[in-house]
């Protein structure tokens, strides 16, 4: 970057799933909604709400049951995912205009890298009020963006202003906008490391910042030591993006997902749904097979974890779905959220394969049955719709049914990015 700074955007969609409905749907402008399960039924959880049902105290995640007896008018309104991914996607297209540097970090929060787009389109706060007035004449959504010149700060400001502002913190004011504010305010300080803290005496940001090195890695590990840096500014992290090759070396997909997940059984319909993608492209690309499939896992906290691991050479969704599927229970803490899942391929071999006769995997099935049946779906999907044909195990969430993730860009995991290893 030639010694410049950074100019790094944050934004995040205000209530986003519940925007998007009344964006959809006027009539429901001004009056309190949520965003639920079957509102016939009446039952499961919040999954968004609007600025008027936050009024009532009505809080994502709460029951339906409670946040009708706070407010009995409430709207009830059932999840559309499909349109939630379809708005993320234009959303992105909007950002697209000022950088290619975009990194999702969820289906409604991006990072965006303008240093190099400043020269053409003015300072991080006048793109960031361009960007937030196209999202909201465009689409009829609104957005907070934060501007600052490290990650973790832009994050931090898209915070302290909402709905449909734009909040900088700069070099010069970010130790009177930020080091007076709560400790848990900072990125990847949560409940128990914000009381762990407050227990010795550090309650703010600037008093984490100011804090003795050695005592915060005696008492929290490597872990104090990088909040220490967050705290003091010195965020270094690079807003991840995906670059083009000439040469397909992997194939991959990622999808961020509608909410924070625990459960195996969904983690693995994600999986099967994401392999579909990744198999169908790799069909496309003529590249072979692969014989090695490599996955991500982000947390709740935004950290990202990858493993890998050999396979006999395949292109076969079920082949790459169940490795994935493998290396999660293996290495991923039961129990631990899950907000974003990737799956990729590697180790191709590029010349065209003679299919061994008789070939069989674990099941005792043959590799060519199996690839004839997943390319005659291949061309029946192409011919009358992704939709024609859905596996079982991805039928059994209906907002996986009829996604093709192959029209999501993919998150560009390499041995490059922040990654890390869970005990």
């Amino acid at each position: 970057m030639n010694g410049r700074k950074r100019v790094i955007l944050y934004s995040d969609l205000n209530n986003f799933f519940a925007s998007v409905e009344i964006a959809l749907h006027p009539e429901y402008a001004g009056k309190p909604l949520i965003v639920c399960g079957d509102p016939k039924e009446r039952h499961g959880i919040v999954l968004a709400k609007n600025e008027q049902a936050k009024k009532f105290g009505i809080k994502t995640a709460e029951t339906v049951y409670s946040a009708l007896k706070k407010c009995p008018d409430l709207l009830l309104v059932g999840s559309h995912f499909h349109e939630y991914v379809r708005y993320s996607k234009k959303v992105r297209e909007i950002y697209g205009r000022y950088t290619e540097q975009i990194e999702e970090c969820s289906i409604d929060e991006c990072a965006l890298d303008m240093t190099e787009s400043v020269a053409l389109f003015g300072s991080g706060e006048q793109i960031a009020n361009r960007i937030r007035k196209e999202i909201k004449e465009e689409l009829g959504v609104t957005v907070s963006i934060g501007v600052s010149f490290n990650k973790v700060f832009a994050k931090l400001a898209s915070e302290l202003k909402k709905p449909d502002a734009v909040t900088v913190i700069s070099e010069d004011n970010y130790r009177q906008k930020v080091w007076g504010l709560p400790v848990e305010e900072l990125l990847f300080v949560g409940d128990a490391t914000a009381k762990t803290l407050r227990s010795f005496g550090v309650k703010t940001i600037g008093e984490l910042a100011e804090a003795d090195e050695t005592f915060l890695y005696k008492t929290l590990g490597k872990r104090g030591r990088q909040l220490r840096i967050f705290a003091r500014g010195e965020d270094d992290e690079p807003v991840h993006w995906q670059k083009t090759s000439e040469d397909t070396k992997s194939i991959g997909n990622s999808a961020t997902l509608p909410k924070d997940i625990t459960d195996r059984e969904e983690v693995k319909r994600w999986f099967y749904a994401l392999s579909e993608s990744v198999a169908a492209r790799q069909r496309a690309a003529d590249v072979g097979r692969a014989n090695t499939v490599h996955i991500v896992v982000r947390n709740e906290q935004l950290a990202y974890f990858s493993w890998q691991t050999k396979v006999p050479p395949t292109a076969l969704c079920g082949d790459i779905a169940q490795a994935a599927f493998r290396l999660f229970c293996e290495h991923y803490p039961r129990g631990a959220k899950v907000r974003l899942l990737g799956v990729t391929v590697s180790g191709f071999n590029h010349h065209v394969e003679q299919l061994t006769i008789g070939e069989t995997r674990g099941d005792g099935e043959s590799y060519e049955k199996k690839e004839r049946a997943e390319n005659a779906i291949a061309k029946l999907r192409e011919k009358y719709g992704y939709k024609t044909v859905q596996r079982g195990v991805v039928m059994e969430d209906e907002r996986l049914c009829g996604l093709d993730i192959r029209g999501k860009k993919e998150e560009n995991i390499t041995s490059s990015e922040k990654t890390e290893k869970l005990e």
